[in-house]
């Protein structure tokens, strides 16, 4: 039987970032872009439903870490817009311990050292199509974001979304102006695309 070094939260060990599971998928300074989602506020998630796994594991394969190390590797693969709380990575981490995925030793001082194990390196590469299609959603993700941070093209965004609004919710189109508007922006996603 494996011996098991706790956390000593609290929480639900589930580990599961969905709020059905006690915990939010959001970090408690980096809740997204700071951009409003659908439903009373809550804005977009950075990881579904055990994709914070995958994500743990995969950094673990570089080399064995301490939650703390980790809040802060997962803080730097976002540019610092999503910190997972403590909240959400050791239960994460506790159920990964009860998966047999990691091991948690305690070094001297009392610092819980994480690594993980082959059982772990095996489902991590189980599951690499799921991994890369997360780098690749984060990758864009990241992209997005440092473009809304130039002025200009925040001021161009902006000045698009309240015409395209102005348009299209504020006044009655006909079936003839919506197929230009939709052909218009078909065409500027191509010209951009095709831009060397």
């Amino acid at each position: 039987m494996r011996h098991r070094h706790g956390f000593g939260f609290g929480h639900d060990s589930r580990g599961c970032d969905e709020p059905a599971c006690g915990g939010r998928g959001f970090g408690e300074r980096g809740h997204g872009f700071g951009e409003p989602g659908h439903g009373g506020g809550r804005r977009q998630r950075f990881f579904g439903h055990g994709e914070l796994r995958l994500v743990i594991l995969d950094i673990l394969t570089r080399n064995a870490s301490h939650g703390y190390e980790l809040i802060k590797e997962i803080e730097n693969l976002t540019q610092g817009n999503y910190s997972p709380s403590p909240g959400v990575i050791y239960p994460t981490l506790e159920l990964l311990q009860d998966q047999g995925l990691i091991t948690i030793d305690v070094e001297d001082g009392g610092r819980k050292k994480i690594a993980i194990t082959d059982d772990g390196s095996l489902w991590l590469e189980a599951h690499h199509e799921h991994l890369k299609h997360i780098q690749e959603r984060l990758k864009a993700r990241m992209v997005g974001h440092a473009l809304r941070k130039n002025p200009q093209m925040k001021r161009a965004l902006d000045n698009f979304k309240a015409v395209l609004d102005l348009k299209v919710n504020q006044q009655e189109l006909s079936d003839a102006q919506l197929k230009q508007i939709i052909g218009i922006i078909d065409r500027a996603a191509l010209d951009i695309s095709q831009l060397d």
